[in-house]
C-alpha cells in the first residue's frame, strides 16, 4: 500500500480540508477542471462514471484550475455553482489550485512525479485526467482530449 498519496489533502470549495486517506481502497479518477473551456462538457462524462460506478468503489475528484487561458476565472461559488447548475456535478470538487510552476498543489505534483509521460511533468491543458487505484499508486495518466466515457474499461478493471 502507498501510504504517501494518502497522507495528501485538499480544501473543498466549502473551504473544508479533506484528506486522501478517505478514499483508500477506491479507484480514484482525477482532473484539473475549468469552467469556461472547449472540454468542459467532460464534466458530465465524469458524473455519469461517476454515477455509474461509485457503489463498486469509484470516486471521482474535480481540481478546477485557472492556469490555462483564464478559463476557470471565477470564486468558489461560481464554480461550485457552475458545475451543479450546468453539469450536475454531484461529485467532489476542491477549492481551485495550480497544476504547474512553483505553487503546483502537492496532490499534482505527486500525480505527474508518479507517472512518466512523453511531455514530461508539465501539465498541457484543463482536463488531464490520472486514474489512482485501490493501493494509492497513480496507474495511467489521461490526455484532455480523451473522453471520459472511454476510460470505463481500465476503470471496470481497477474495481476488479
Amino acid at each position: 500500500m502507498n501510504n504517501e498519496f494518502y497522507n495528501l489533502s485538499a480544501q473543498t470549495l466549502r473551504g473544508q480540508d479533506v484528506l486522501m486517506s478517505e478514499y483508500k481502497g477506491k479507484v480514484i479518477l482525477i482532473a484539473n477542471t475549468a469552467s469556461k473551456c472547449g472540454l468542459t462538457y467532460q464534466y458530465e462524462g465524469l458524473e455519469a462514471l461517476y454515477k455509474k460506478y461509485k457503489d463498486q468503489g469509484l470516486v471521482v475528484l474535480g481540481f478546477p484550475c485557472n492556469q490555462f487561458g483564464n478559463q476557470e476565472p471565477g470564486g468558489e461559488k461560481e464554480i461550485a455553482e457552475g458545475c451543479l447548475i450546468n453539469y450536475g456535478v454531484s461529485f467532489p470538487v476542491f477549492s481551485k489550485i495550480e497544476v504547474n510552476w512553483e505553487n503546483t498543489h502537492p496532490i499534482f505534483k505527486y500525480l505527474k512525479s508518479h507517472i512518466f509521460n512523453l511531455f514530461g511533468q508539465k501539465i498541457k491543458w484543463n482536463f488531464t485526467k490520472f486514474l489512482v487505484d485501490k493501493n494509492g499508486n497513480v496507474v495511467k495518466r489521461i490526455a484532455p482530449m480523451t473522453k471520459p466515457e472511454k476510460l470505463e474499461k481500465i476503470i471496470e478493471k481497477l474495481l476488479k
